[in-house]
């Protein structure tokens, strides 16, 4: 039996590169709402009419449900909370 092996959790779970990609990423932008969320001690009623969302989605949020979030979306809800990415680092593959 062969054991696989991965560079990160999102391409286990993944099909293609891209999904995990994209996976990691809306990982990291629910991160970062949910820790926003906490430092401004919000409940989950008030955390959704900052963000322009149902009390619901932000439960699912706080439970890291990332799958239903499209990146758009998230970053939308960044707006609303006066978030903003200032800078995206790429990674280029390395030419052989």
């Amino acid at each position: 039996m062969k054991i696989e092996t991965f560079d990160s959790v999102w391409d286990a779970v993944s099909d293609t590169p891209e999904q995990a990609e994209n996976m990691r990423i809306r990982a990291e932008l629910v991160t970062i709402i949910n820790n926003w969320i906490e430092q401004q001690g919000f409940s989950q009623a008030q955390a959704a009419s900052a963000l322009g969302v149902t009390q619901p989605r932000i439960s699912e949020l706080a439970r890291g449900k990332i799958q239903i979030f499209s990146i758009d979306k998230l970053i939308t809800m960044m707006a609303h909370a006066g978030l903003h990415i200032q800078r995206i680092e790429i990674q280029y593959p390395h030419a052989a």
